[in-house]
């Protein structure tokens, strides 16, 4: 099934990200500094603060580091004026793909995505070609053996949407509007609830199914977006196949 597919494809990702530590830092240290000099630099009142300071720890950044960022960001002396701008595109098989990219260049930076899309059988499109099928939330994820009574009764209190199962697997996922995503975030924590990952992301409303030649040409696709200085986030709507059993 696509969600089962979806955590088994993000603890991939998380395997490829503890080998690229250092370019991820640099990504998030640039999320928490515009993030403050945007919203300021108080978290509860900086939703997207909290959520940038939330993934910097889930990926054991220290607390001093952060708050390094948050106070650069938010004391307006940042490195240079960055440009935040979103592309949009269609990778192979129709999938669509939006890259959340920061930049003191943005010649340097359409080219850059540009080409990455082209290697790999895609097209990038104008502005709106593909933000339609995408909606920002909050999701938590838990692995089986989650207390769901509890959960969702913490959850939804603390205004979670909804409490999905994904797959069979009994992996659970809580879905939050992005704004609500700190509070229900702390909620858990303080009723102990331990999830294995928690994000603001962009979420698809469609899925585009592939086959394993196609998702293996995206995921490069994917992988070399990602790997761009420039680049913050990947987003896309593809549907990955479930993994090949060995033999």
């Amino acid at each position: 099934m696509a969600g089962h597919s979806k955590w088994a494809n993000i603890k991939h990702r998380k395997a490829a990200q503890d080998a690229k530590r250092g370019k991820i830092f640099t990504k998030l240290i640039r999320e928490l500094t515009v993030a403050a000099k945007m919203g300021g630099g108080e978290p509860n009142d900086n939703p997207r603060l909290r959520a940038a300071i939330d993934k910097a720890l889930g990926q054991n950044m220290t607390r001093d580091t952060i708050d390094r960022a948050v106070k650069r960001g938010a004391g307006g002396d940042d490195d240079g004026s960055m440009d935040e701008i979103t592309y949009e595109g269609y990778g192979k098989g129709g999938v669509a793909v939006l890259v959340e990219t920061m930049t003191d260049n943005v010649n340097r930076t359409v080219a850059e995505v540009r080409h990455a899309f082209s290697k790999f059988g895609g097209n990038l499109g104008t502005s709106g070609s593909v933000a339609f099928l995408f909606t920002k939330r909050g999701e938590v994820f838990f692995e089986p053996g989650v207390d769901e009574e509890k959960l969702m009764e913490v959850a939804l209190e603390a205004g979670a949407e909804d409490v999905e199962e994904m797959g069979d697997d009994g992996f659970l996922v809580i879905t939050t509007p992005d704004k609500s995503f700190g509070e229900v975030v702390d909620a858990l924590r303080a009723a102990g609830l331990e999830f294995a990952e928690a994000e603001v992301t962009m979420h698809p409303s469609t899925e585009a199914e592939m086959d394993t030649d196609t998702a293996e040409t995206v995921q490069k696709m994917i992988d070399m977006l990602e790997d761009l200085d420039d680049v913050q986030n990947v987003y896309t709507n593809a549907s990955w196949p479930a993994p090949q059993e060995e033999e």
